[in-house]
């Protein structure tokens, strides 16, 4: 990657990572081409492989850029000494949605990625995915599951609420109504419903 890509203008360099976000969150390392990030970036061929070499280079870029920003958000929102489930679910969501006010494709990226099955793509983030993954295992490993109702499974609770989350931004991001308050309050609104059934 060119260190130059940061001389760019801000409106420049986000136009372009939010292009290969989407490119790659939507379609996977194997089925995204070069020709759809550059006609979404609205920037030419040559000025991508400028700054990124190739695919495989812009991929990385992408990534390495989530997971500081993810990384970053996700420890300035989410409270270390909390240890109740819902709470936690929602300062995480909080902080997606804060990194997808100016990348709206960002998480969707980082989920894609853990399903990636090209060894190159693999290869290639194989150091940053351990340290995202470990950030999200630090806040899983905050819940504490004995403050939920007797006899309730927490690990398939959050594992469900996770899946609904993922599932909600699939589809908003597929249908092209994704807005990032929106789709907070509509994750706030699952977590609520699904607390007072566990609860009631």
């Amino acid at each position: 990657m060119n260190s130059r890509f940061f001389e760019l203008k801000k409106e420049k360099q986000d136009r372009m990572i939010n292009a290969a976000l989407k490119v790659f969150g939507m379609n996977g390392y194997r089925h995204a081409g070069t020709d759809e990030i550059v006609r979404e970036a609205a920037v030419s061929k040559g000025l991508l492989f400028h700054y990124f070499e190739n695919k495989i280079g812009a991929y990385t870029f992408s990534y390495d850029y989530s997971v500081r920003y993810l990384s970053m958000e996700l420890k300035s929102n989410v409270d270390p000494d909390e240890k109740d489930m819902f709470k936690i679910i929602k300062q995480r969501e909080l902080a997606h949605m804060v990194a997808m006010r100016g990348y709206p494709y960002m998480r969707q990226f980082i989920v894609r990625s853990l399903y990636e099955d090209v060894s190159e793509a693999l290869l290639a983030i194989e150091t940053k995915r351990d340290a995202i993954m470990s950030v999200y295992e630090s806040i899983d490993q905050q819940m504490d599951f004995s403050l939920l109702p007797p006899e309730t499974d927490g690990e398939k609770l959050r594992n469900m609420l996770a899946i609904t989350i993922n599932g909600l931004l699939k589809e908003r991001l597929r249908d092209g109504t994704f807005q990032p308050e929106m789709h907070f309050a509509d994750i706030c609104a699952y977590l609520e419903m699904v607390r007072k059934l566990a609860y009631r």
